[in-house]
């Protein structure tokens, strides 16, 4: 359609949407003219056949006159049968022809009337677009029969529609997680957005459309069309995602009222929030219509019915609504209901409750009011999470804690987070339950933790309360988390040592994380610090259960399975030093199945014989018999969802930079390094990687090719040059053109016994950690481990360094620091 926008009429509607931002102009300019273009071609082609019986409509989107700049125009031609479709062969092509030169998305079909008044199940979506239908040209007769046979036919498949309706659009939420609180959203599609207003148009359409809901949707409506529009104009093409860039993008524009990006997502979500209730309470309404009368009766005699509450559909409903003005406290007691039997609130009850906010809060302030009691057990019960949900949904946990205020609907502009502050907290809650349910086997590790907790109130109380600081914008959220929830703890009456547990975990909830990512999990330093800073068994779940529900909302994918084993070897090398049961600092003996005849392990640091088994150390002394004919061995091996590669060879300058470069040469992403050299001069060097683009696994030749080349740079057959030349032509086409981490270079002395750590955060990119490991290697400094972990476009780079034995000179940092900062 770029041709149509480039005509001064279009471009017209283009300047006055940009100075308003209203898109009703836009929708009316863009049908009325588009509806004179397809009736034009319609009649210099269809209209000319000596068969008049056709008619063309306007379905969908252009149907119901809510066309976007560069939306596809739907039109529908309508024969009265099947035969006249061969003589209208040409004219349509002809149609088609004219309507693409003019820069029409268009998107057509033909059909008869016959046709139209079928369910097709593998084209469902052909019946939803004749809910909105209207005849553009052609025959009125045809399209009366039509219309005669459309009221018989949505009236006997009404409700056939209907479960299709729902089908799709819970398909469509679970895309998006159900929730609508995506920092970047899709306008369109994610709940919320404009296929949920369609949804409850078509329900209407199906149904009778409610007045009230109309009226409430009409400004969320018309915020939404905005934003639409506006995405298209600036992409000039069919774009639906509020990206970050476009959030900055929109922001600037004259006709909007917010100038940062956060506040104007403020806005989206109040408005999406006013759309998903809607569309949710009408997919519930829907669904529960298409039961018996007599489950639903067997439902209303329910025996978790009680004298306050009624379960009826799998939904509850309160008895006398009244209650929630004349006994707040009843809102509490529903909460227990809903957490102790997992059975969601009616539409009906979320519409009390809203109401009843201001009667809530009232009680809630009331001076001396002990809420702590009734909430702590809300949270002690199995389903606390769906309660707090409900709370949330109705506004009113933003009543009892107005901490929340801050972060609800609060943006942190993050390429690895997903949701929304709030929301991001009560996906660790509802992830924090799932562990009771045990379904993923990699987990039960994590599950047997959970159901050793005794007091889940509290865990869940730091959860809710773990990132309340971020809404201050600046600062130590941490910190500010804790003196937040601590005002909340003391309000509610928590107990001294209760709210002593909750600040902990709130304090600490980002140890184990930074520890899991930047440390050597197997280093006695790393367990000795982690049980000083938790001090507890007790605390050390808490901690980690805390930590695994954290990380497991950032994103559907954060939690993988190598962040599973980093985080319960974190949490094993702490509980083994709380039990003060670790094993020797130093290599004493090795297993007796181990001979070891040759002393390859000599020399090796202690830390070997605790970070691998009595199998590994077999394997590794088998690659080194098959290296001392070759004077090089390597593995490849694919075990938990990433790769790993073994290599044994003499030892030389720079080769595990040279090895790194190596395998980013390939594509691969690594994930964790060690590099063992022993008294003989020989190396043992390990690395873990991942294989975005799968090309191991989608080219097994390639497996070879990648051997081969380490086994090259081991044995000295390239040199620096080649490996700078592999690297570099990997790393052109990945790297980004704008910055968005600050880098920055921290050196740690006291992080490990016998040698410096360097912890490196900057920009991810291909070969970073080839140019890291050469910039140190080049100082004259031995790396004895490397770690590395990424978060969205933020690497985390981790260097155990020593220069003879021991740990850097001061002047040595110095020169070094300065080299790496300038690589990042």
């Amino acid at each position: 359609m770029e041709k149509l926008h480039s005509q001064p009429a279009w471009q017209h509607l283009q300047q006055q949407f940009f100075a308003t931002g209203d898109a009703a102009p836009v929708q009316a300019g863009l049908s009325t003219a588009i509806e004179q273009m397809t009736i034009d071609a319609f009649q210099a082609t269809l209209g000319t056949l000596s068969d008049s019986n056709v008619a063309m409509l306007a379905v969908g989107g252009f149907g119901r006159r809510e066309l976007f700049p560069f939306s596809d125009v739907d039109v529908l031609i309508l024969i009265d049968r099947e035969s006249q479709a061969v003589a209208m062969k040409s004219p349509l092509s002809e149609f088609v022809r004219v309507l693409w030169d003019a820069g029409l998305r268009l998107s057509h079909s033909v059909r008869t009337v016959a046709e139209c008044a079928e369910i097709h199940e593998g084209n469902v979506e052909l019946s939803i677009s004749l809910l909105d239908r209207r005849l553009l040209a052609g025959s009125p007769d045809l399209y009366a029969k039509l219309e005669t046979k459309l009221q018989g036919f949505f009236a006997r498949q009404g409700r056939t529609l209907t479960r299709h309706l729902c089908q799709l659009a819970r398909e469509r939420h679970e895309k998006f997680q159900n929730t609508f609180y995506h920092l970047e959203p899709n306008v369109k599609e994610t709940p919320g957005g404009l296929r949920d207003l369609h949804l409850i148009h078509w329900f209407g359409k199906l149904r009778k459309p409610d007045e009230e809901v109309t009226a409430r949707l009409s400004a969320p409506t018309a915020f939404m069309h905005s934003l639409r529009c506006f995405l298209h104009y600036q992409a000039r093409r069919d774009q639906n995602l509020l990206s970050f860039d476009a959030q900055e993008s929109l922001v600037s524009q004259a006709y909007v009222e917010f100038r940062e990006p956060a506040e104007l997502m403020r806005e989206y979500f109040r408005n999406a929030r006013v759309i998903a209730s809607e569309a949710r309470r009408a997919l519930d309404w829907h669904e529960r219509s298409e039961s018996s009368l007599a489950s639903q009766f067997r439902d209303w005699r329910s025996r978790l019915s009680n004298t306050e509450f009624t379960v009826s559909n799998e939904r509850i409903y309160l008895r006398s609504p009244a209650q929630l003005t004349n006994d707040p406290a009843i809102v509490l007691r529903l909460l227990e209901f809903v957490a102790r039997h997992g059975i969601p609130l009616a539409a009906e009850t979320e519409r009390r409750l809203e109401q009843a906010a201001s009667a809530f809060a009232a009680y809630c302030e009331a001076p001396g009011q002990p809420l702590w009691p009734l909430l702590r057990n809300i949270l002690s019960l199995p389903h606390a999470a769906l309660a707090l949900r409900a709370m949330h949904d109705t506004a009113l946990l933003q009543v009892m804690f107005p901490e929340w205020k801050t972060i609800s609907c609060l943006v942190v502009p993050d390429f690895y987070h997903r949701y929304t502050v709030d929301e991001h907290t009560l996906v660790a809650i509802e992830k924090l339950a799932e562990l009771a349910v045990r379904k993923d086997p990699a987990l039960g590790r994590f599950s047997d933790i959970y159901s050793e907790i005794e007091d889940l109130a509290l865990l869940r109380f730091a959860l809710l309360f773990h990132d309340s600081g971020k809404g201050a914008h600046s600062g130590d959220h941490a910190r500010l988390s804790v003196e937040l929830a601590r005002a909340a703890m003391q309000r509610i009456q928590m107990r001294p040592e209760e709210q002593s547990a909750v600040e902990f975990l709130i304090e600490h909830h980002l140890d184990l994380s930074a520890v899991m990512n930047s440390r050597d999990l197997h280093d006695p330093a790393t367990a000795r610090m982690l049980a000083g800073r938790i001090g507890t068994l007790e605390r050390l779940k808490l901690l980690t259960l805390l930590t695994y529900a954290d990380i497991s909302a950032v994103n559907p994918a954060a939690m993988t399975p190598w962040r599973i084993e980093q985080l319960w070897q974190a949490y094993r090398a702490a509980h083994q030093q709380l039990l003060h049961d670790l094993e020797s600092e130093r290599i004493q003996d090795l297993p007796p199945d181990v001979p070891d005849p040759d002393g390859f392990l000599k020399g090796f640091p202690s830390r070997y014989l605790r970070t691998h088994t009595p199998d590994d150390i077999r394997t590794h002394l088998r690659l080194y018999e098959f290296s001392r004919s070759t004077g090089v061995a390597v593995q490849l091996e694919v075990a938990g969802g990433v790769h790993r590669a073994t290599i044994v060879a003499g030892d030389r300058p720079a080769l595990f930079s040279s090895l790194a470069g190596g395998l980013s040469s390939f594509g691969m992403d690594i994930l964790k390094a060690e590099a063992f050299s022993n008294a003989q001069g020989m190396v043992l060097d390990t690395f873990v990687f991942s294989d975005p683009k799968r090309t191991l696994e989608l080219n097994p030749t390639e497996n070879d090719r990648l051997r081969q080349t380490l086994e090259d740079i081991a044995l000295g057959q390239f040199d620096s040059e080649q490996i700078v030349k592999l690297v570099t032509g990997s790393a052109t086409a990945g790297r980004q053109k704008k910055r968005t981490v600050e880098p920055s270079v921290h050196f740690d002395a006291d992080a490990c016994d016998t040698a410096t750590l360097v912890e490196i955060i900057t920009e991810d990119r291909p070969g970073l950690l080839y140019d890291l490991s050469s910039a140190i290697s080049d100082a004259g400094c031995n790396i004895d481990v490397v770690l590395i972990d990424t978060e969205g476009r933020k690497a985390i780079d981790v260097f155990y360094v020593a220069t003879n034995g021991g740990k850097l000179s001061s002047n040595v940092v110095s020169g070094l620091s300065a080299t790496l900062l300038s690589l990042c």
